[in-house]
């Protein structure tokens, strides 16, 4: 520990139980702790300054309260009653190392404080008698602390009585490694590379150095070495039993792991003579799934008749699902949580039911108990932030703007072609490539310069799964690093060199403005200004001091930032290994070019997501176009997910409920890989209550002007209209006029929620019972055109949407995500008390929200709330025609876009479509 860390230490202490911490609380504190320190080192100075700065950054983080949807069957509320007689010894060690070790801020330990007793209090109370099982998922961001949050909940556990604690943690031994590292230092205190079991000979690390707290016994019977997964032998040699001391085990998703786990924990079970069915009695387990929407999930998911029901029930899930099932089942008493920040694939799974499959293997991994939805900390950054959010009065957010730190490239196709095989020869690195690693270099010096000398540093390069082109992409990395090294070692004393300038020319261009731009974005005190000598002292010790690393299955190298104590520079070069779970310290440049389009995917590959102190301003993404776009789609879908929890919640609804919810959203089909889809899979979907709207369109001449004389066919159809606002309304409406239309109108496949043949289901399918019979057709028009047209005979003012997609010969793809103008969806056919109470419904929840993600009280009713007052009766199609003046060299007929707004429906049945695997992977490719 240096005096900087040390003096950070001091301060911390002195404000932590200081209510409220102001500047002037600050101040008062950073001034005698720096001149007491510098008098006990002698020769030592502290930057007053950026100490000052740093314990701001710590106190000033915020983090909201988590929203929850609870199923409490068959479940006995105990925490309360025991609180007070549990003695808190592993907790209360593990918050002590957080405040004065890691100097957390006192708001966010206080917070997890109370958010793992709320998941304790969720699962079952380890004393009690008799079989129980409850399962949970807990839901966070990529990078945003999950691993903080369940070492909390197994510390707090293990106080109240959990025998047996297992954490699933990935796939490859360098994830199962670094998560055994965290829990070394935060749960067990000593150093499992040398001793499994506890004794007092163990060399402490972490919690373990806090000798204050005493000896807490607890044994692991596996270890952080990277070959220190769960083995037979070790199990069979140790000197404890299982239900005395707790045992914690971190194991991979591993078939052969995890059958010589459950053969184990079976060879002492109780027999039942009847059914040959074997039983772990009386010690309480508790199974944590980190990353549970990885391999965890059963792929087979098998198939489904029209009501849900399986139609083989013989057939098996897929092996570490059915392992991890069969080790649940193996115990009396039982608690499942997964932890993810894609919870897409989990909440897929079909809920409970009676099939010989369970009985078989035990139940799936629906988290039926409780889902938590964990707010980020203030200082958390993630899709939002990277790439923006548009404003949506309908959700409820106001408009956020994209960090500038995002640079798109286009000239690697000719080096790393988008489709390659594993032989494919990279004759270069592309242009973009070569920038991106300057720019690390002068990351990490400007980093050097802001006193992060100690600090890790890590560059991401993804730009392929086959190994053997990683390393190909490796020896150039390595060459054009060493290219650079040398020039800038043989800098003359006297005169810049072409390289350094070269340097100094990148350094003004890349990093002055923007880090002036991300200061105006971001509240980080420690962002300063560097003047570029500064960044020159360090280059060279910066570009010295970075490794080039392959992650993968064959490589050698391994990410071991505990064995460099003052710090590790790193490029990382790899593919799937890099892409889930495996922590990139200090991430501050990223080259990624994968492209998938799958939420869960793309989401988890987003390694540059989480905390950045003092550095945001120097880190860098480098994709493509495409990603880009995909990325700012799923930051709104994921956004708008959590929302639809938040509204669950509010209103009391259970996990089922949510993933009833979620399996029938009609963005649902696109969320989770296509491996969790058979051959002719049967999805559903409801838009009861919902919004369906074209947001994709052709750009094909053909197309256009066939879904143009539809709409005129319509309004020729229709007679005679009335005028509101200059847009064309027609009233009374009948549904077979609304079903002419969606027949005739050909939708781009990525538009999912405007699938004409299953919103013609779901409308006739409502027509039956009575409702959907009475529509408001509205034609829009521009009161401000930049063009108009004669649709039918009416002149329209053109719509203007911008096309995100505008280098794509293919498709129209709106730069929102969204074709509605909020007020569009109540302004025609709803009155003045029913907008009233559209209103007052939105401020209630928006009261309601404790994320509160708007910073005002909504002044107009949000979508939602609208389509809970309009009677079942009606429904409104809304019609765009959009100004797509760039596209006259195609046709001269505009884009016809339509939203349509469902009412609240209590007798909404879902519609089911097939979904074949090949046409699944012709729209979202192969990922």
């Amino acid at each position: 520990m240096n005096i900087n860390e040390i003096a950070i230490k001091q301060v911390m202490n002195l404000i932590r139980h200081v209510e409220p911490i102001t500047l002037e609380v600050i101040k008062n504190s950073v001034t005698p702790v720096v001149q007491m320190l510098e008098n006990f080192y002698p020769g030592q100075k502290i930057d007053q300054e950026k100490l000052y700065r740093d314990i701001l950054n710590i106190t000033n983080v915020y983090v909201a309260s988590e929203t929850e949807l609870r199923d409490d069957s068959d479940h006995v509320e105990w925490l309360h009653d025991r609180k007070s007689e549990i003695k808190w010894k592993f907790w209360n060690r593990y918050k002590h190392y957080l405040e004065d070790v890691k100097s957390f801020s006192p708001l966010v330990v206080t917070r997890l404080n109370a958010l793992t007793d709320n998941i304790l209090g969720k699962l079952e109370d380890p004393e009690r008698q008799g079989k129980w099982d409850r399962r949970g998922m807990v839901v966070g961001y990529v990078q945003s602390g999950k691993t903080l949050n369940y070492t909390g909940l197994i510390c707090k556990a293990a106080d109240a009585g959990y025998k047996l604690i297992v954490v699933l943690a990935g796939m490859h031994n360098d994830l199962r490694s670094q998560t055994q590292v965290r829990l070394d230092q935060d749960f067990l205190g000593y150093d499992t590379r040398l001793n499994r079991e506890y004794n007092n000979t163990n060399r402490k690390i972490g919690v373990g150095n806090l000798i204050e707290h005493g000896e807490l016994v607890v044994h692991s019977l596996t270890s952080s070495a990277d070959n220190g997964d769960y083995r037979t032998q070790v199990a069979r040699n140790v000197g404890f039993m299982l239900g005395g001391d707790p045992v914690i085990l971190v194991v991979k998703k591993n078939a052969s792991v995890l059958k010589n786990l459950l053969r184990w924990i079976q060879s002492d079970g109780r027999v039942d003579p009847e059914t040959g069915e074997v039983t772990r009695e009386n010690i309480p387990l508790l199974l944590i799934d980190d990353e549970a929407d990885n391999a965890s999930v059963d792929g087979k998911q098998g198939k489904r008749d029209e009501y849900g029901n399986l139609v083989d029930e013989e057939s098996d899930p897929t092996t570490i699902n059915r392992l991890i099932r069969q080790l649940l089942k193996t115990f009396q008493k039982s608690s499942y949580v997964g932890y993810t920040a894609t919870p897409f694939a989990n909440i897929f799974i079909y809920p409970p039911d009676e099939s010989e499959n369970i009985k078989k293997f035990g139940e799936d991994l629906f988290p039926r108990s409780f889902i938590i939805n964990l707010p980020p900390p203030s200082n958390y950054v993630g899709p939002v932030q990277v790439f923006g959010l548009e404003e949506d009065d309908d959700l409820g957010l106001d408009e956020q703007k994209s960090l500038p730190i995002v640079k798109v490239v286009d000239d690697y196709d000719h080096f790393i072609p988008d489709k390659h095989k594993k032989d494919v020869i990279i004759p270069d690195l592309p242009p973009s490539l070569k920038k991106a690693i300057k720019v690390f270099i002068l990351s990490c010096a400007a980093r050097m310069a802001r006193g992060q000398i100690n600090d890790h540093k890590s560059m991401l390069i993804h730009v392929t799964r086959f190994t053997a082109v990683q390393n190909q992409i490796k020896d150039l990395v390595l060459q054009e690093h060493t290219r650079i090294l040398n020039l800038i070692e043989f800098e003359g004393e006297n005169k810049e060199s072409p390289a350094v300038k070269e340097l100094r020319n990148l350094w003004d261009s890349e990093f002055k403005e923007t880090t002036r731009k991300v200061k105006e974005l971001w509240d980080d005190a420690s962002i300063t200004n560097i003047e570029w000598e500064e960044v020159k002292s360090y280059l060279f010790e910066a570009a010295m001091k970075i490794q080039i690393k392959e992650i993968n299955g064959s490589a050698k190298d391994v990410l071991d930032y505990r064995d460099h104590p003052k710090g590790m520079s790193v490029i990382a070069i790899g593919g799937d290994k890099l892409s889930r779970g495996i922590t990139l310290e200090g991430l501050s440049v990223s080259y990624y070019l994968r492209a998938s389009k799958m939420y869960d995917t793309l989401m988890q590959m987003g390694r540059w997501f989480g905390y950045r102190p003092g550095y945001l301003d120097l880190c860098r993404l480098y994709t493509s176009e495409e990603l880009v776009g995909w990325y700012k789609h799923i930051a709104m879908a994921n956004e708008e997910l959590r929302k639809e929890f938040d509204f669950m919640a509010a209103t009391g609804g259970t996990p089922l409920d949510y993933g009833l919810r979620v399996r029938t959203h009609p963005d649902g089909l696109q969320i989770t890989a296509s491996n969790k889809l058979n051959n002719g899979t049967k999805m559903a979907v409801s838009f009861s209550g919902g919004l369906s709207e074209t947001v994709v369109f052709h750009k094909s001449k053909e197309k256009i002007e066939k879904n143009f004389k539809v709409l005129e066919k319509m309004i020729h159809d229709l007679g005679a209209e009335s005028k509101y606002e200059g847009s064309y309304v027609w009233e009374h409406v009948s549904t077979d006029k609304v079903v002419e239309f969606l027949e005739g109108y050909t939708t781009h496949p990525f538009s999912r929620k405007a699938e004409t043949s299953t919103l013609i289901k779901y409308i006739n399918n409502l027509v039956n019972e009575g409702e959907l019979q009475n529509w408001t057709i509205v034609l829009l028009s521009s009161k401000t055109p930049r063009n108009k047209f004669k649709i039918g005979g009416k002149e329209i003012g053109l719509i203007q949407r911008q096309d995100d997609s505008e280098h794509d010969t293919n498709k129209w793809m709106l730069a929102k995500g969204r074709l509605l103008s909020p007020k569009d969806e109540y302004r025609y056919d709803l009155n003045d008390d029913q907008i009233k109470e559209a209103l007052v419904r939105t401020v209630q929840s928006w009261q309601n929200n404790p994320k509160k993600r708007s910073k005002e009280a909504p002044k107009v009713p949000s979508g939602p709330y609208i389509r809970s007052v309009r009677p079942v009766q009606n429904g409104l199609l809304l019609i765009y025609p959009l100004d797509n003046k760039e596209l006259l060299h195609v046709t001269d007929k505009p884009i016809v876009g339509f939203s349509i707004s469902f009412p609240k429906s209590n007798r909404a049945k879902e519609v089911e479509y097939i979904v074949d695997t090949r046409y699944w992977r012709n729209i979202y490719g192969e990922d």
